[in-house]
């Protein structure tokens, strides 16, 4: 039996919106009614009641709700609407990054998105590569921008190495710091060790900017920084990503600009080759390259097939059957037309999905202008008992049964509603997925290798190589107008003849 998903409600309504059709009770009933309809077990309700969603990470609910995503003790959120969980793009990327790392799931009723179905997941991948473009070409702005002001000698922003400290926009020499920095290369030149330097400069009672104990990646960093003979350099590394460390930019990029020196150029020369005939006798060995199918290819004779050479071809041990990681690519992306229904009518399966929503949108909207009419119905009566036209026994003749049927369609609102969600959501019905899907197979060939794997990992269930033929499941999109039944499948498999 199936492990019972443990849901969480996240509630944050503001003070203006604090009336009925929008109280957090209406939210959560309708959130509730959701994993009930998904058969998941909600736990614990977060509710951020009258708070403003411009930012959220500090508040104390956020803060319980990503731990518990953290823990395990929940696997997933619904929310009513993405602006409910935050309004702040860059903190929605932020939680959306934290989830997907933790393996959970955010569910948006009004947006229909649902991360615990392949179309979810599949959603989520394509904001966070529309979101990674976006990012990259904001970084390549800016980093237009680095050389000129390098070339003007002017600070790039960030902290400037030990010994020094920007003055009128000028690098300067800090003399409270500078014999600090001056001992690391007397030292190391004598000491001939990073370690060993870095332990007798703290055993000397010399510290780091902040106060803490010199490390060997401290003063390895230090020795290899030109400030300290009179050159500045910039505008040589790029960052490779977040928590993805710097890498080198060619030489013919890089910009150096004189400035004070600490140590005389001789002395600096001889610590740095020293240090780099020390690092060429422990270089690494280079990472393994991971490849896009890897894990997912496997032979009609049960084997799983691997590429274990230079040469990009999948083989199977067992049967000696191959096919090149190159071919292989190709037809996938082809499969990616029918699975992101490129050829489709998109008009014709939009019309399909919403000929069924729309009957289910009509009884809401019927259901929510009776609930208003009765609500003025109450309203009036109240207005009228309290200018003593109606007595109390009328007062209450007229009002009970009218408040009773109040009740009654203030219970429905929500069930009908949950209905709605889960239908919109199953059908994947949203434009923008169309679209956006559409451009994952448009721009294949110049995806990053690391969206590629993400989307590979994301819909593929298995990829089988028999001798005329390759069988490729996906956890596919169902076309939206498919019942609830075949939703529930999950997987389509394509076969195709090879000859």
């Amino acid at each position: 039996m199936a492990e019972v998903k443990n849901i969480g409600v996240w509630i944050r309504v503001s003070t203006d919106m604090q009336v009925q059709d929008e109280s957090p009770e209406h939210h959560e009933k309708r959130a509730r009614l959701y994993a009930e309809a998904k058969g998941w077990n909600v736990v614990t309700v977060y509710r951020l009641d009258a708070l403003s969603g411009k930012s959220i990470m500090e508040y104390p609910e956020t803060r319980r709700m990503l731990k518990d995503i953290k823990q395990g003790t929940i696997t997933g959120i619904i929310f009513s609407k993405l602006a409910r969980l935050a309004r702040n793009t860059k903190e929605l990327l932020e939680i959306s990054e934290i989830f997907r790392e933790c393996h959970a799931d955010l569910i948006s009723l009004a947006e229909a998105i649902d991360t615990s179905t392949p179309a979810g997941r599949l959603f989520f991948t394509v904001i966070a590569a529309m979101a990674q473009w976006e990012r990259e070409e904001i970084a390549d702005r800016v980093s237009k921008s680095v050389p000129i002001r390098a070339m003007m000698n002017k600070p790039l922003g960030g902290q400037s190495s030990l010994g020094y400290k920007w003055e009128n926009n000028q690098l300067v020499i800090d003399e409270s710091e500078a014999p600090a920095r001056r001992m690391v290369y007397e030292l190391f030149k004598k000491l001939k060790r990073i370690k060993a330097t870095a332990t007798e400069l703290n055993n000397l009672g010399f510290r780091t900017r902040t106060g803490g104990k010199f490390t060997g990646t401290t003063v390895e960093r230090l020795l290899k920084d030109p400030n300290a003979k009179g050159i500045r350099r910039a505008n040589y590394t790029k960052s490779m990503g977040e928590g993805k460390g710097w890498k080198l930019k060619p030489e013919s990029e890089w910009i150096e600009q004189p400035c004070p020196a600490i140590v005389d150029a001789e002395l600096w020369d001889e610590c740095n080759a020293l240090l780099e005939s020390k690092q060429k006798k422990r270089e690494p060995l280079g990472r393994r390259a991971v490849h896009l199918f890897a894990g997912y290819v496997s032979c009609s004779c049960g084997s799983k097939m691997y590429i274990y050479a230079s040469n990009p071809v999948y083989k199977c041990k067992q049967c000696k059957r191959k096919i090149p990681g190159s071919d292989l690519e190709e037809i996938y992306h082809e499969q990616l037309k029918p699975f992101l229904l490129i050829d489709a009518d998109m008009q014709t399966i939009l019309d399909k999905s919403r000929h069924n929503i729309v009957e289910k949108e009509d009884q809401l909207k019927s259901l929510a202008a009776e609930y208003d009419k009765l609500k003025k119905k109450v309203q009036g009566q109240l207005d009228l008992y309290s200018e003593g036209i109606l007595s109390k026994n009328d007062f209450t003749a007229f009002y009970s049964p009218l408040k009773e049927q109040l009740s009654q369609l203030e219970d429905q609102l929500p069930v009908l509603e949950a209905e709605l969600d889960f239908f919109r959501i199953q059908q994947v019905s949203s434009d923008t997925i169309l679209d956006d899907v559409k451009s994952i197979y448009d721009n294949w060939t110049r995806l990053p290798f690391d969206e590629k794997r993400t989307i590979v990992e994301t819909i593929t269930e298995r990829i089988e190589i028999d001798t005329d033929s390759i069988n490729i499941s996906l956890a596919y999109l169902p076309e939206p107008h498919l019942s609830s039944e075949t939703l529930e499948k999950g997987t389509a498999t394509m076969s195709l003849r090879i000859f």
